[in-house]
């Protein structure tokens, strides 16, 4: 029964998943760790077959009666509802979830199609982790340690469907978060589906850039333009599911960006140099809200620079001799510096130890950008 604790987890199985692409074969690999007994079902053989060969679970056969504690629906947000209402028709004992990177969508539909004793056993759920790989190729058992798992608890969820639902993310090592299905989609909108449309955006102005231009290309452009690699496949289903959402924020960006154009046709003009730090301003107001490690703001670490040669080793040896100097590191960032074989290391420390890790690099032969 939901709750049990079995071996240190709180699921007892048997867990149900359908869909096993990256983040379903992630969470058998993560239930199966535990020791739970996982049975995988997906719409491809191929993709169900693989998921079984690096040990995700086992494959639901046609002739067994199954009757899961749980069944999770990872399959993409346009055909989670109906996969749902399936699930909680054939397996009356069972709660489902599912995590899908939409929720007031599929809750919607759920409710206009199942009986109220159902959506008792319905909870929506949304890990926040994934990787730019997909498929059950890409698959770890840690892929959620640590990482937000947002429950989505609907009007109709009952308290044990609820415990069951954040028990398969504590299993996981994930951290629980607590949103209605409409505040999670409005924050996703925010943090999630804008950054990937803005990014595509950007990217999109690459396409026909002359080589040299590119190749001057430093860790800004990397770091606006990384997401833009995702699956359009998918975030044709997402951005369309949550559109009313986006749409409002992206109303807000247009006026920003008219206002930006505005004053960028008259640089000189009276106001302009004002407007534009003002932009450059609000960005730095935006940017310091972003929580750090342990949720400190990104300030609270001072930073340096480290000129890394571009050989075997060296980074190993850079963070083992960090260690040795008994200062921990809160954050790293590589950048790769163009036509020359350097590489630069930004690391970040509590104020307090930038001193002394300054002197410490500098008397090992390190040489430090300030």
């Amino acid at each position: 029964m939901p709750g049990v604790n079995n071996g240190g987890t709180h699921l007892s199985g048997p867990v149900l998943i359908v869909g096993t692409g990256l983040l379903g074969a992630s969470i058998g690999l993560g239930l199966r760790t535990r020791g739970i007994d996982v049975v995988l079902t997906d719409i491809s053989p191929s993709t169900q077959a693989v998921a079984e060969d690096i040990g995700a679970g086992r494959s639901l056969t046609p002739v067994e009666t199954l009757d899961p504690e749980l069944v999770v629906i990872a399959a993409p947000p346009d055909v989670t509802a109906d996969l749902g209402i399936k699930a909680l028709t054939e397996y009356p004992n069972a709660v489902v979830v599912d995590i899908a990177s939409v929720k007031a969508s599929v809750l919607d539909q759920l409710e206009t199609a199942v009986d109220e004793a159902a959506l008792g056993r319905y909870v929506g759920t949304h890990p926040m982790a994934g990787r730019e790989k997909s498929g059950p190729v890409a698959a770890s058992a840690e892929l959620f340690t640590s990482m937000p798992w947002v429950v989505c608890a609907g009007p109709q969820s009952t308290a044990a469907a609820i415990r069951t639902a954040e028990a398969l993310a504590i299993d996981l090592g994930a951290v629980v978060a607590r949103m209605s299905a409409e505040e999670h989609d409005q924050s996703v909108a925010l943090i999630s589906h804008l950054p990937q449309v803005l990014s595509s955006l950007v990217a999109s102005r690459l396409q026909d850039s002359p080589p040299h231009a590119l190749a001057l290309a430093g860790n800004g452009l990397r770091d606006v333009t990384r997401i833009a690699a995702s699956d359009p496949r998918l975030w044709v289903q997402i951005l369309s599911a949550n559109a009313e959402r986006l749409v409002e924020i992206l109303y807000g960006v247009r006026e920003d960006l008219n206002r930006l154009i505005g004053t960028l046709e008259n640089p000189t003009g009276a106001g302009s140099r004002l407007d534009m730090a003002q932009l450059i301003s609000e960005g730095n107001v935006g940017q310091a809200r972003i929580p750090g490690k342990h949720g400190t703001p990104p300030e609270a670490f001072a930073r340096m620079t480290v000129l890394v040669d571009d050989v075997p080793g060296q980074i190993a040896r850079l963070l083992t001799e960090i260690g040795d100097a008994g200062i921990n590191l809160e954050d790293l960032r590589l950048e790769h510096s163009p036509g020359r074989q350097v590489g630069m290391a930004e690391i970040s420390v509590v104020p307090g130890k930038r001193h002394d890790l300054l002197e410490f690099l500098t008397a090992n032969g390190w040489k430090v950008v300030q």
